[in-house]
């Protein structure tokens, strides 16, 4: 035991628990020492817990905050760091390799041989390039597809697991009142909610193997709705990758978006009502250059609002999904999209008005100019969200999140929703290439393998 290779997982409470779980959580032949966290607050200084650890670690593993990298290797004589975490450009991702390398411990990142779980029934998932180009969308869209062949589909979301760890081990979500019962931040019920309003059961939680197993139980296809742009946590028998052509060029730069599309059996171009038309060209022959054999789906996520004269002429606040805005670098949303389309006079800058955690998040994320993100990790942050919102002065809010903010924090100004679906045009559409045939086949080639 003492010859056991020590190891340091670098994450922000998701894929670095996936890793740990299903590769390292029974190897003797490796010591977790620490985790580190980033991009998530009041992560660190916790423990991933006894209960989730297993044998070999009956007092659990210390969470510390990623600025403590340096000294953690020194301290803890760690011989690997493992990187486990999505969304960021490749000089971010080797400019950490190198901090690790120059404190003499090798630097670590896991493939689909290790981390994907095989299932014992077809698996679809939707990954993506970068956060925000519309996997929620298309990954409703595709279950929408496979309900009306009659199959019963289960969604499985990546995860978001910054509460209990414990407690949200396995988490089963098939009606609204669950989000509740299991204590949803707002980045939850943004992933969740819309599934559960298109009547489809949607786990997610910790440990992805113990989801799959119950998942499989009452599914005929899973379907994972994959976070950010990271992998799949399961062996997918079809891996639908979605692209956005407002960010041109960010396929092939960011970890690890560019192997979701060396993976992918289809790609999905969202948002091309909208782009550029070079950026669109763009976008194609990065395609082609990596993946010519992937099948190439273009797509738009047109807007629509219930209410336009609260929009037309008005100084507008536009609040968008949090996560889209900070490490998906957009600097704009549907929310904006609506405020040009509908006449809105002006959009109204936020950062006057902003309070605690909301003045933090744009401290440490300032490219996110005059838009407001929905943040809502805890409810400190959502009451700051909420403080903030009601502060500012404006006309009317415009709320771009894939929620209606409305029903968990009091907006005391006139308010509009924004809402979008997928809309996929010309051909191959993913009904076509999710066709009974291509169904029939998976189900079989499951069953035999």
């Amino acid at each position: 035991m003492n010859d056991r290779i020590k190891v340091l997982i670098m994450g922000a409470a998701g894929r670095d628990f996936h890793n740990f779980n299903v590769f390292y959580r029974e190897n003797e032949d490796y010591e977790i020492v620490a985790f580190t966290a980033t991009q998530i607050p009041d992560i660190d200084g916790r423990k991933y817990p006894a209960e989730l650890a297993g044998s070999l670690y009956p007092n659990g593993i210390p969470i510390h905050d990623e600025e403590e990298l340096e000294d953690l290797i020194y301290d803890l004589d760690v011989d690997e760091v493992v990187f486990a975490y999505s969304d960021l450009p490749y000089e971010y991702v080797m400019s950490k390799a190198a901090l690790v390398n120059y404190a003499g411990a090798d630097f670590k990142l896991m493939g689909a041989k290790s981390t994907m779980i095989p299932s014992t029934k077809p698996v679809i998932a939707i990954c993506a390039v970068r956060t925000g180009c519309g996997k929620s969308q298309t990954t409703r869209a595709v279950c929408d597809h496979l309900t009306a062949q009659g199959k019963k589909v289960v969604a499985i979301r990546h995860p978001m697991p910054y509460g209990d760890l414990v407690k949200q081990r396995v988490q089963r979500f098939a009606e609204l009142a669950d989000l509740k019962k299991h204590d949803c931040t707002i980045e939850e019920m943004e992933e969740y909610e819309p599934h559960i309003i298109n009547n489809t059961i949607v786990y997610a939680g910790v440990d992805y193997e113990a989801i799959l197993r119950e998942a499989e139980k009452e599914a005929d296809i899973i379907v994972w709705d994959g976070g950010n742009n990271d992998t799949s946590f399961y062996m997918p028998d079809i891996l639908i990758t979605v692209v956005d052509p407002h960010r041109a060029g960010h396929e092939l730069a960011y970890y690890p978006g560019e192997t979701n599309l060396l993976m992918a059996d289809v790609v999905l171009i969202n948002k091309i009502d909208t782009a550029d038309i070079d950026d669109i060209t763009t976008v194609r022959e990065n395609i082609r250059l990596v993946n010519p054999e992937a099948i190439v789906v273009d797509g738009a996520s047109p807007v629509s609002i219930d209410d336009e004269e609260l929009i037309y002429g008005k100084n507008v606040l536009v609040i968008e999904d949090g996560p889209t805005l900070t490490h998906g670098e957009m600097q704009y949303g549907a929310g904006v999209v609506a405020a040009e389309k509908y006449g809105a006079a002006s959009l109204v800058d936020p950062r006057p008005w902003t309070v605690g955690k909301i003045s933090e998040t744009f401290d440490k994320y300032p490219d996110i100019g005059q838009i407001l993100p929905a943040m809502g990790y805890g409810e400190e942050q959502m009451k700051d969200l909420e403080t903030t919102i009601n502060k500012i002065e404006c006309d009317a809010v415009v709320i771009g999140t894939p929620i209606d903010l409305r029903r968990i924090i009091n907006i005391e100004k006139p308010s509009v929703r924004v809402t979008y679906k997928l809309q996929e045009i010309g051909s191959p559409t993913l009904a076509s290439i999710l066709n009974a045939q291509v169904l029939k086949e998976l189900e079989e080639a499951v069953k035999n393998s």
